[in-house]
């Protein structure tokens, strides 16, 4: 079992940035984030492995629509992994959950929510044009 808690969420102007947190109750080596706005399915957008397998899928794996404005890290020393996202707009609009829990065999898809077994409670981030 693990416990996450994410936060850091809040509203910003489209362009602007923030930083949310991932708070977990023990070192884990692979986790995700995922965003869910109204109306629509949950979304993978990052993941992070510094595990020792880290090598079977890559380091850090972001879905197109982040790709080179968010960015996932983790500090193993505070148990905490963030995502800093950059240049945002309107529609990154969303809840937004870190999930970890994970068994990598060869079907394993880094950003399928079906793969996390714990997940947070989720930080709202809003964006306004």
């Amino acid at each position: 079992q693990v416990q996450l808690q994410e936060s850091g969420g809040g509203s910003v102007q489209s362009g602007g940035s923030l930083r949310l947190s991932c708070a977990s109750s023990r070192y884990i080596s692979i986790v995700a984030w995922f965003r869910q706005a109204p109306g629509k399915e949950r979304e993978g957008i990052a993941y992070s492995n510094t595990g020792i397998d880290r090598h079977r899928f890559g380091r850090a794996i972001y879905a197109d629509s982040v790709k080179g404005r968010f960015t996932i890290s983790q500090d193993n020393a505070t148990n905490t992994v963030y995502l800093q996202m950059n240049t945002l707009k309107p529609e990154d609009t969303a809840m937004y959950y870190c999930a970890t829990g994970v068994a990598i065999d060869e079907h394993f898809n880094p950003l399928g929510q079906s793969e996390y077994r714990f997940w947070g409670q989720g930080t709202q981030v809003t964006v306004s044009s």
